[in-house]
C-alpha cells in the first residue's frame, strides 16, 4: 500500500506529513496525517502502513533521528499491532512537543539506538 502525494489536494495535509510548520494546530495536523496513512479510512492504522508512511513521507527530522520502530513502538505500547487515530494524535502531538524541547534528541546528538520511549522517560523525570 501506498500514499501518493499527489492524490493529497489539501496542502494542509502536506504540511502535516512533512513536518512543515503551518497555521494549523497540532491537534489537527496529526489528524490530517493519520487521515493520509489510514487510506482504507478503517479508523486504526497498522504497523506496516505506519512504516510506508514514515519510508516514504518527510517525517521531521526528531522522528527520523528516533526511526519509524521506535515511534511505533511509542504508538503501540500494548503492542496491540494497531492505534486508533485518537491514540494517534495524542501520542505524535505529544512527541513532536517533547522531542523538539529536548536537545539531547536532536538528530545530530541522539545516540545510536535511543528510543523514543527512552527519551521520554528521561523526560519524564525531568519534569
Amino acid at each position: 500500500m501506498s500514499i501518493s502525494i499527489g492524490a493529497v489536494s489539501d496542502a494542509s495535509i502536506l504540511d502535516a506529513i512533512s513536518g512543515a510548520s503551518s497555521s494549523l494546530p497540532p491537534n489537527q495536523k496529526m489528524s490530517n496525517l493519520f487521515d493520509a496513512i489510514d487510506t482504507s479510512g478503517s479508523g486504526s492504522i497498522t504497523q506496516a502502513q505506519f512504516d510506508q508512511a514514515f519510508q516514504t513521507q518527510n517525517p521531521p527530522a526528531v522522528f527520523k533521528a528516533q526511526g519509524s520502530g521506535a515511534i511505533w513502538s511509542a504508538l503501540d505500547p500494548s503492542i496491540i499491532g494497531s492505534v486508533s487515530k485518537q491514540d494517534f494524535v495524542t501520542t505524535m502531538k505529544n512527541l513532536m512537543v517533547q522531542l523538539r524541547a529536548d536537545p539531547s534528541a536532536s538528530p545530530n546528538v541522539v545516540a545510536p539506538g535511543q528510543t523514543v520511549a527512552a527519551s521520554l522517560q528521561s523526560l519524564n523525570f525531568l519534569v
